[in-house]
């Protein structure tokens, strides 16, 4: 469950208040909204890259606003993306599982269980140099995964792909949050994606988060 209480947020000049959602367990969420709305800010408090100053991020009954991002167990898939250009598939997916001195043979386990998963085997030892956009999308979902969050929270994930392959990773999302219940939440402008995606809706408009029914989403 991801549950923001009353959340206040400021950035900057940017500033945004009174932000409350409640996304049931293993729900997959989407979040919509216009440009400067605050949507990858909401991400970023969720996973503590944001610092709040009031109100309460609370995940499966914790609250963990002032813990650290690595003691909240949440993935995270930036909207860059975040890939290291000169590390190897291999090396990203180890990544968090490393510093969490995770044994070297469940490391080893786990990292071919995610390229299996993602289809990816045959890339392990590639560096991102070279890799096609939908390949680097599934390197950075790996990547959020490796470590079995509680919670995965994306942020424009399949921005800018071409149709067909947004198809095929809307599928492969589906297929993973179904098979590990996952509380997925998805931040995206594709009215497209999220049809295939969301349980929930979510739109942030001026300043205020409210949950909107699916069929808002009607063609």
């Amino acid at each position: 469950m991801i549950e923001l209480d009353q959340l206040a947020v400021r950035s900057g000049d940017f500033e945004m208040s009174g932000i409350s959602l409640a996304i049931p367990e293993g729900a997959y969420a989407v979040l919509m909204g216009g440009t400067g709305q605050g949507k990858t800010t909401i991400l970023e408090a969720i996973c503590g890259l944001r610092a709040v100053t009031s109100g309460r991020v609370v995940l499966n009954g914790d609250d963990v606003t002032r813990r650290r991002p690595a003691d909240r167990s949440v993935g995270y898939v930036p909207q860059d993306l975040g890939l290291f250009p000169t590390m190897t598939v291999r090396g990203h997916f180890e990544f968090a599982l490393k510093v969490r001195r995770t044994p070297r043979a469940r490391i080893a386990e786990r990292v071919s269980e995610l390229a299996g998963v993602l289809g990816i085997e045959r890339l392990l030892d590639r560096t991102m140099r070279g890799l096609s956009g939908g390949e680097s999308q599934r390197v950075a979902l790996g990547r959020a995964l490796s470590f079995r969050p509680r919670i995965l929270v994306m942020d424009e994930p399949l921005n800018a792909l071409d149709e067909a392959t947004r198809d095929r990773l809307c599928e492969l999302l589906r297929t993973i949050q179904r098979e590990t219940g996952l509380t997925t939440l998805h931040v995206t402008h594709s009215r497209t994606e999220a049809r295939s995606l969301a349980d929930r809706l979510y739109i942030i408009d001026s300043g205020r988060l409210t949950e909107r029914p699916l069929t808002e989403l009607a063609p």
